[in-house]
């Protein structure tokens, strides 16, 4: 998906989510984002957490409730009558032919029910419970994310025979295909948009063995393999990824699926078939994962878009096992909004906070492990990390960002939520916000008592560190070669000063001549140490791959930044990320899990700072 079909997604969703406009078009315009802002504020938070953890516990659970949203809104529009059990005086849905033994999910939305009513009773619908559960399904499985107009209502009635009637069936044809979805108001692009859900998920025989055993417009080796999980007689409910490329993340490998002869439904092989939509489908089947940065500058639209993703086990190689995304959904269940929305404002005033925030999280983590030490402000008799080592290079600014948060923070939850866990938040915050992906972070660390000033001026790598000094400091930290690259990446975004540049800039062999040139014009070779240049000369205030296109072509700001493509061992990492920012968004997401989990504080063990810059009296 390219920003233009990241943008068609989400406005194809979103356009499902109103398809109760087809019945009643005023009831669309009463929809809202922020309809629960004011009487249910934690909602948000506790759908997200809820369906991290599901999604963590089993990746799948993400295209499951991304299609019970589905067959929802296509019954009679979006109001939860899938939800809805049979009784002695209602028949429901679930029991429908497309829905029975194949539904799921909703266990989750019951979860994330009961907990938005201990929190809000009687305030949240279930119908817009599904539809934040659906975007944040997508979302934490790599797909774009989107501002969901709430304000639904939840009906009072089902209709079993809308249900078996209305939802297309996986031996549909293009044109049932395209009649089914324009009943609904949604075009042929729409329906090849939305068919993209398929990129996720699974499929019972039943719905596929006609398909690679009877259809000609099949890949054999496809077909061969598919039929070795789904015999010719039995078997209905064995299972098979819908996207044979990239079953758990969402992108655009259904689409390419489709191109190879790979799609797995009959329905789904229609939209590449010599029909109406086989351009629509091409397209998207060429497209790359990127942001679209024009809607991040437009807050006042009704789709902000990121590109997203959650690694599927969130505490890999060693992740400590004391911390968990739902940490705080309990005892202070607000904890994401709060940071979210300070983020949000101090980016929209200047994206260089986003930046500051981030290095501020990494130079905390780098440093004794990510425990909010970096956040003391220094005393007489116990000097601080600020102006030691790395940190006295460029200032680690960022700091005044997490105090406002801190103190929203204590107004809401008073003695809760630590400073380590409000850094690793905004870091994370930071980075969606600019463009680059999301993922669930684990929570429940606790702040350190002390700084450590010498370890801040020993174990940070400065700008001037060579491929193997920078390999050795990250190998110190538990982390691999593979991480030091992909989290070098953050250097996508943020500026650096003339004093951490003039010897790569007038020295280096190594770099573009053109690129020299115009850095040495702000940074002359005397003076001006202050002066700044964007660490990534595409794009500096998009979090994409900009900055490894910079290094294949020798226009790294850092000499420690060149030294990742120099004829070393993580060259062939820059190439690929440089070429494919899928891969970069998904790696990052993974490497910033596991800086993280770099020896926190946890349990009894240190304290909860009530204020950042100090530890309790």
């Amino acid at each position: 998906m390219d920003a233009v079909l990241v943008r068609r997604v989400v406005v194809v969703v979103a356009a499902v989510g109103a398809i109760a406009a087809v019945m009643a078009p005023s009831a669309v315009a009463q929809l809202s984002p922020t309809f629960y802002d004011g009487s249910c504020p934690s909602l948000q938070s506790i759908v997200r957490s809820t369906v991290a953890a599901a999604v963590q516990s089993e990746p799948r659970m993400g295209a499951s409730l991304l299609r019970l949203f589905f067959h929802d809104c296509f019954v009679n529009g979006c109001d939860a009558s899938v939800l809805l059990d049979d009784s002695s005086t209602l028949t429901g849905e679930k029991n429908a032919a497309p829905n029975a033994n194949s539904l799921r999910g909703f266990e989750v939305i019951d979860s994330i029910k009961s907990q938005v009513e201990a929190a809000c009773p009687g305030t949240v619908s279930c119908a817009d419970i599904l539809a934040v559960a659906a975007r944040d399904g997508v979302n934490l499985l790599g797909g774009p994310t989107w501002a969901v107009p709430l304000g639904r209502r939840d009906t009072r009635t089902a209709s079993q025979a809308a249900a078996n009637s209305n939802l297309p069936s996986p031996s549909s044809s293009a044109s049932a295909l395209v009649s089914t979805f324009a009943s609904k108001g949604l075009d042929s692009r729409d329906m090849v948009a939305l068919s993209g859900a398929h990129t996720i998920g699974a499929a019972r025989c039943a719905s596929f063995r006609s398909r690679v055993y009877n259809d000609t417009n099949i890949n054999p080796g496809f077909a061969t393999r598919r039929r070795q999980v789904c015999p010719a007689q039995g078997g209905d409910g064995n299972l098979a990824p819908l996207d044979a490329l990239s079953s758990v993340r969402f992108d655009n490998g259904y689409f390419r699926n489709l191109i190879g002869r790979f799609g797995l439904l009959h329905s789904d092989q229609e939209l590449f078939n010599g029909g109406p939509v086989d351009s629509i489908s091409a397209a998207r089947a060429s497209m790359a994962v990127v942001p679209e940065a024009a809607t991040r500058r437009r807050p006042d639209r009704l789709l902000a878009v990121a590109v997203a993703v959650l690694v599927a086990h969130a505490l890999p190689r060693g992740g400590n096992a004391q911390l968990s995304p739902g940490y705080y959904s309990a005892s202070c269940p607000t904890v994401h909004g709060v940071v979210r929305q300070v983020m949000s404002q101090a980016v929209m005033n200047d994206t260089r906070a986003g930046a500051a925030v981030l290095r501020l999280f990494y130079h905390d983590c780098f440093v004794n492990g990510c425990d909010a030490s970096v956040l003391l402000d220094g005393t007489p008799t116990a000097p601080g990390e600020k102006g030691a080592g790395a940190n006295a290079i460029g200032s680690n600014n960022g700091f005044d960002i997490v105090d406002t948060i801190k103190t929203q923070m204590e107004a809401a939850c008073p003695g809760v939520v630590s400073c380590a866990d409000i850094l690793a938040l905004a870091a994370r915050d930071s980075v969606n916000l600019l463009g680059g992906p999301s993922w669930a972070v684990p929570l429940g660390r606790r702040d350190a008592l002390a700084a450590n000033p010498s370890g801040a001026a020993s174990d940070l790598p400065g700008p001037e560190s060579d491929i193997n000094a920078l390999i050795a400091a990250f190998a110190a930290k538990g982390l691999t070669s593979q991480d030091l690259v992909a989290l070098s990446g953050a250097h996508t975004i943020g500026v650096a000063t003339c004093a951490s540049f003039r010897t790569r800039v007038y020295c280096d062999a190594n770099v573009s001549p053109a690129f020299a040139s115009h850095q040495r014009q702000v940074c002359p070779a005397s003076g001006g140490d202050g002066s700044t240049a964007p660490l990534d000369s595409l794009t500096p205030d998009e979090f994409d791959n900009g900055y490894y296109r910079n290094l294949v072509s020798g226009a790294g700001l850092l000499h420690s930044d060149q030294e990742l493509f120099n004829n070393g061992p993580v060259d062939s990492a820059v190439r690929l990320y440089s070429s494919n920012p899928a891969a970069f968004s998904s790696d990052f997401a993974a490497s910033m899990i596991r800086l993280g989990n770099i020896s926190p504080l946890t349990g009894s063990t240190g304290e909860v700072r009530l204020n950042c810059r100090k530890v309790n009296s």
